[in-house]
């Protein structure tokens, strides 16, 4: 039958409609690919400069760290040729606190409580999520490869790890929260120590007249009344280090006193935004230095390397594990759960914060990382400064996707390992475990490792092993801190956006720098316009 006679053209099925999309997006590429002049390339590559000359970094980095190998440098010439890496992660590292109060304190300052609550609400959600996604995800990948086939007895060793038991660990975490001195807490960490301490024992009356009875000498039996025993005791101790959540907690709830103090506590508010925006302008004076410094850091840590063969066999099937597992949450699941939220392209986002995660790779501290990270979202992504500066400094304190899926990973290996075999409810306590060890976690580089003593214990693994995995951990720890940054990234676009309305009814002089300075560019953008308009009457009268 034709359409002549009066039938209706059959309907495209939904392959046709794909390939007619595809086809068309095709034809507007080559269209655009044609259309790109020397101009457009020019301006690109003026636009993303840093990222380019950072990526650039990175690759020198590699390849003069393997051609530097061979010549088998000292550990003080290693040193020295790692210096400019050094000075880079001292410089980020000197902003990370005043960055992380400033930023907090103005961030909740410049929101209500109602506001701030269910901001705080929407980012725990999501660091809670993607955390026990991480965690589900390491233990699927590690159950299905399987990488702890063999035994141990032939695998290399490297380092010791301190032993430290889960319940003194997660007090830690609680004691850090609120520390007794802000001045020491800009410096030093709550630690539990353990030292052993001997105590005395009397005996029993029935059991100290046997002992006489059968003990001839009088002396004897008067020491032998009483006995000692040792036991290992935990005493109060400290450790160097920003104490990064006690000051996040304290500036919380200073923000939020200055914020409902209103007139009363807008000297206060000022100074911080002042000090915030101080902080930020040294940010972009480092950026210049930073590919440098993470040229000589990457370099400096391949050639440090004792023994490549060492990731043969089993640590090479582990190493591909985590790998595997961290580019699925990476790649996959992050990117789905913010189009899901917010339906926008994650990759369109991903790409504004490419220097971050180049830097996050580079310096293995999401901490240190977090001045860029800042820049990054707030320039290139445009994301409103009261969400980063509530939501960035919290996750790289709490929120560490990579580092829980590692820890879950790490601990089913050791089992594998050992030729354990972990039944359901070990693997719940493993999720359960890492997913609030990752909480712990400090953002400073191989934080995990400590960690790790905690998962392991919780299930009866042994602790020493994990000088089994140490070999390969620089090496991880730098892809997943870029997980890390990665999640925090994301979850402040998902809380921007889920949290717009409440943004756009509050007040924009209450912090929002971004409005603020929007509104300044008015009237020279009516100034142009103006000019714009009159330069067709300034031709014509020279005509």
């Amino acid at each position: 039958m034709s359409k002549s006679n009066g039938e209706e053209p059959r309907p495209e099925n939904r392959m046709e409609r794909l390939q007619k999309g595809f086809r068309k997006r095709t034809v507007l590429a080559k269209e655009r690919v044609q259309n790109i002049k020397k101009e457009d390339v020019k301006n690109f590559f003026l636009r993303n400069f840093f990222v380019v000359f950072t990526i650039i970094a990175v690759i020198v980095g590699v390849i003069l760290g393997f051609t530097l190998r061979p010549y088998k440098m000292s550990y003080r010439e290693i040193k020295y040729f790692s210096f400019p890496g050094e000075l880079l992660m001292r410089m980020l590292q000197m902003l990370v606190l005043p960055l992380i109060v400033s930023s907090l304190v103005t961030g909740m300052a410049a929101l209500d409580s109602k506001a701030s609550g269910k901001m705080g609400i929407r980012a725990v959600v999501y660091y809670m999520t993607t955390t026990v996604i991480a965690v589900i995800i390491g233990i699927i990948i590690v159950v299905i490869v399987h990488p702890g086939k063999g035994t141990k007895e032939n695998m290399h060793r490297e380092g010791k790890i301190e032993q430290v038991t889960a319940a003194d660990a997660f007090l830690d975490l609680i004691r850090n929260m609120f520390p007794p001195n802000m001045v020491e807490a800009c410096f030093k960490q709550f630690k539990t120590n353990y030292e052993k301490k001997t105590f005395k024992v009397t005996l029993p009356p029935n059991e100290t007249s046997t002992m006489a009875s059968i003990i001839n000498n009088v002396t004897e039996a008067v020491q032998a009344l009483t006995m000692t025993r040792e036991e290992v005791i935990p005493v109060p101790g400290s450790v160097n280090g920003v104490n990064a959540l006690g000051l996040v907690v304290f500036s919380m709830c200073f923000g939020l006193v200055i914020g409902n103090m209103k007139e009363q506590g807008r000297a206060l508010k000022e100074f911080f935004d002042s000090l915030n925006e101080a902080i930020m302008r040294l940010v972009a004076v480092i950026m210049w230095y930073a590919p440098l410094g993470i040229l000589f850091l990457i370099a400096g840590k391949i050639v440090e390397m004792e023994d490549m063969g060492v990731v043969g066999g089993q640590l090479g099937m582990y190493t591909i594990t985590v790998i595997i597992g961290l580019l699925i949450h990476a790649i996959i699941v992050l990117p789905t759960i913010y189009f899901a939220v917010t339906r926008k392209n994650p990759w369109v986002f991903i790409g504004g914060i490419l220097q971050a995660l180049i830097t996050a790779l580079g310096t293995s501290s999401s901490s240190a990382t977090l001045p860029i990270t800042f820049k990054c979202l707030e320039e290139n992504n445009g994301v409103d400064k009261r969400v980063t500066r509530f939501v960035l400094p919290v996750g790289a304190t709490i929120n560490m996707d990579g580092t829980a899926l590692y820890e879950a990973l790490a601990a089913i290996f050791i089992a594998q390992v050992n030729n354990l075999d972990l039944n359901f409810g070990q693997i719940i306590t493993i999720s359960i475990t890492a997913t609030a060890a990752s909480i712990g976690a400090a953002g400073i580089p191989q934080a995990g490792l400590v960690t790790m003593v905690i998962v392991l214990t919780s299930v009866g693994l042994p602790t020493e092993d994990i000088t089994l995995i140490i070999a390969v951990d620089w090496f991880l720890d730098r892809l997943r801190t870029t997980t890390n940054v990665l999640g925090d990234s994301l979850g402040a676009g998902i809380v921007a956006h889920l949290s717009r309305h409440e943004l756009k009814s509050s007040d924009p002089e209450m912090g929002n720098s971004v409005v603020e300075e929007n509104e300044m560019k008015k009237p020279y953008q009516l100034i142009s316009q103006e000019n714009e308009n009159e330069k067709p009457l300034d031709s014509e009268t020279k005509m």
